[in-house]
């Protein structure tokens, strides 16, 4: 439980953490979450919430195409380093403000999502799993800077299990 509360409080600072007063707009870019001491008293709105899934399915979508462009070279054998150390750049960005992505209130009773209820039941779990793929993110985006090929596809293969374990729990399948 200490560790959770360590990355909870983590995840909110990153919140929070903007160049200054709590009018101005969060990380996502929306204004849609002003300050820490405002998400822990108030509900978001309906609206607030759709703006935080849209930014959430986002940001997914762009760690998806990074893993994607790198799943590409590496199948190609044109083991393209640009191309990974970007995509590497991108996920490790992108990886510490996961949890961020989560807020209370932004489930499928909101709107369309395939972030499953298990996620604001599970927290502990789901931080811990955010956790993960932050370092197999960091671990991957060292490697790219290496350039080492062997060493590039290990840490690729450590964010796809990071990956893995979170979606098998807690993202539904997509709708047909």
């Amino acid at each position: 439980m200490v560790r959770f509360t360590i990355v909870a409080a983590g995840a909110m600072a990153l919140l929070s953490c903007n160049s200054g007063s709590d009018n101005q707009a969060n990380a996502a870019g929306n204004g849609v979450i002003n300050s820490a001491e405002t998400r822990a008293s108030m509900p978001l709105t309906h609206d607030q919430a759709v703006a935080v899934m849209k930014a959430r399915h986002d940001h997914m979508e762009q760690l998806g195409d990074a893993a994607k462009n790198v799943g590409r070279t590496l199948q190609s054998g044109a083991n393209d380093v640009a191309v990974v150390r970007q995509s590497a750049a991108t996920m490790k960005s992108l990886a510490p403000k996961l949890l961020s992505w989560f807020p209370a209130g932004t489930g499928d009773d909101v709107g369309n999502t395939r972030a499953k209820a298990e996620i604001w039941q599970k927290q502990e779990d789901f931080a811990l799993k955010a956790h993960d793929f932050e370092q197999a993110a960091n671990d991957f985006a060292d490697a790219a800077q290496s350039g080492d090929m062997t060493r590039i596809k290990a840490a690729f293969g450590g964010v796809g299990k990071s990956c893995k374990a979170c979606h098998d729990l807690y993202r539904a399948p997509e709708k047909d």
